[in-house]
């Protein structure tokens, strides 16, 4: 009969296998998730799915586990290497497919991802249920029904709470989805390992299971060192080019390319700008909003974190401070220290007048009550609720109280040619909010047509009544200047509702009008 009073080695190691099992289970789930938004978009609909899938298949495994009736060490120590081998190289698995499946694959990698999320959280699933029977069976006088599923899901709770707040604050910043991945299959493995050791005296087989406790720890250790080459070869494949810059941080993956074409900058796998035809796109979207004001002394530049709108506000001469808001403190530090990058935005972000503030535009905002001539809003398209959120009638509630009498925002839109009805909400979305928006357009050839709206309370002066071009300009002319406000019949305004943080329609718009396009 079990001592009640005394801890046994068997017990620690089986509640703390608990803790690494949770974790380990959590890891693979964010790590799904992560990588669906990474490379579909729509964030919040992949981590939504992503989730959802992985909980079914969760309960999946633990209908399964009633079917498991002998040799209850010996299986679980069996699931124990699958999830790792499966959940541990699931992240190089997805990157891999990702990078060599064409284009319009999109549909194969889908089944694909979901398939190794519905087959790990099976895995997953039968895990716990097996470890609360193998306390029971092991220590059945120490443990009552409820002593027993309190002990158990406490250690899982535990495990989950720990990555949760790892994950995107050390893991995937200092390892990479990659090698967090592989890591904790490793972890997993080691479970299996500890349960080969513990329980060495009744296992059948006990050679068998230990070779193959020894394969898998050594291909997930192989896997392991050689995840930063596997990163390399697939983002190398997948971007072209010369890649001369990436990093991870806790907001987005940040790639830099170079080739003889010119250097381009991608944020998660999205295009940002090619230096060839950059400055079509910065010109459009910065300087008419700076000459309908006239004479702009304090300018606010929300995005941007590259400092290319910086560098074209700071070309008028009657600026007297920027303040820049970008969320991701990387953004900013790479773009101001690179010598490559900070050629590119002319040094602008360690220009004395410029203030860089890093976080999170729309609660910022509201901390501030500093008026501001011009604002420019340089966010990417709304692909998901979480950048959706910075184009509502919310947000811009919060940027017209920021705006000074006769001052001007604008607000980088998407294409009018593709993204149609996408754009025109935008436009209805600022006067939903009682701004004057006056929409225009330009071609930028890495991009097509791009559409941009001002907004104010004052409507825009004709070109013929504006103040002197800055100089160093190479697309924006006083005469071309008006040939932006036109729109052809194929981009003409169509009925839009406003987007509002309640229900974030253009999000859904936007998802439908480019997922043809990927199509």
């Amino acid at each position: 009969m079990e001592d009640r009073g005394r801890v046994h080695p068997a017990e620690v190691a089986l509640l703390a296998s608990v803790f690494v099992v949770a974790a380990c289970g959590l890891v693979y789930e964010l790590a799904a998730g992560a990588l669906a938004s990474y490379l579909l978009g729509d964030s919040v609909l992949q981590f939504s799915t992503i989730i959802g899938t992985y909980l079914f298949a969760m309960g999946v495994g633990s209908w399964l586990s009633r079917f498991v009736e002998r040799q209850l060490v010996a299986q679980f120590l069996r699931i124990e290497l699958l999830v790792g081998l499966v959940g541990g190289l699931m992240p190089a698995a997805l990157f891999m497919a990702h990078a060599t499946l064409p284009a319009a694959a999109t549909g194969a990698f889908r089944a694909l991802l979901y398939g190794m999320v519905l087959l790990v959280g099976t895995l997953v699933g039968l895990e716990i249920p097996l470890v609360m029977r193998i306390l029971k069976r092991q220590f059945q006088q120490r443990y009552g029904l409820k002593d027993l599923v309190s002990q158990v899901l406490t250690f899982d709770y535990l495990g989950a709470l720990v990555v949760a707040v790892a994950f995107p604050l050390l893991l995937v910043p200092h390892l990479g989805l990659i090698r967090t991945g592989v890591f904790f299959g490793l972890l997993n493995a080691g479970v299996a390992v500890w349960a080969l050791w513990l329980f060495r005296g009744e296992l059948r087989a006990f050679r068998a299971h230990a070779a193959a406790c020894a394969a898998v720890v050594a291909v997930l250790r192989a896997a392991l060192l050689g995840a930063q080459r596997l990163t390399t070869w697939a983002e190398d494949h997948f971007y072209g080019g010369d890649i001369v810059l990436r990093e991870t941080s806790p907001y987005q993956r940040i790639v830099v390319t170079r080739s003889p074409a010119g250097t381009r900058l991608f944020l998660n796998g999205n295009l940002q700008f090619h230096s060839r035809d950059e400055y079509r796109y910065h010109e459009a979207l910065v300087h008419p909003a700076m000459l309908a004001h006239g004479a702009p002394r304090r300018v606010l530049v929300l995005g941007g974190g590259d400092g290319m709108a910086v560098r074209e506000v700071l070309k008028h001469a009657s600026v007297e401070s920027v303040t820049l808001v970008e969320l991701d403190p990387q953004m900013t530090r790479l773009f101001t220290d690179h010598p490559l990058l900070r050629e590119l935005n002319g040094a602008s972000l360690a220009n004395p007048k410029l203030q860089v503030v890093n976080a999170d535009a729309f609660g910022w905002l509201d901390t501030q009550r500093e008026m501001f001539d011009v604002i420019v809003i340089d966010f990417p398209d709304p692909s998901n609720f979480s950048l959706g959120k910075l184009y509502t009638t919310s947000f811009y509630q919060r940027v017209d109280q920021h705006l000074a009498a006769g001052g001007f925002a604008v607000v980088q839109t998407t294409s009018p040619l593709v993204a149609r009805r996408s754009f025109w909400t935008v436009v209805s979305t600022l006067e939903a909010v009682g701004l004057t928006a006056t929409p225009y357009h330009a071609h930028v050839p890495s991009f097509g047509e791009w559409g941009f709206v001002l907004a104010g309370r004052r409507p825009v002066r004709p070109a013929a009544s504006l103040p002197a071009f800055p100089s160093g300009l190479r697309f924006i002319t006083r005469a071309g200047l008006p040939a932006l406000f036109d729109f052809p019949p194929d981009m003409a305004r169509v009925p839009t509702e406003a987007n509002r943080l309640t229900n974030q329609s253009l999000v859904h718009v936007f998802e439908e009008e480019w997922g043809k396009v990927r199509e």
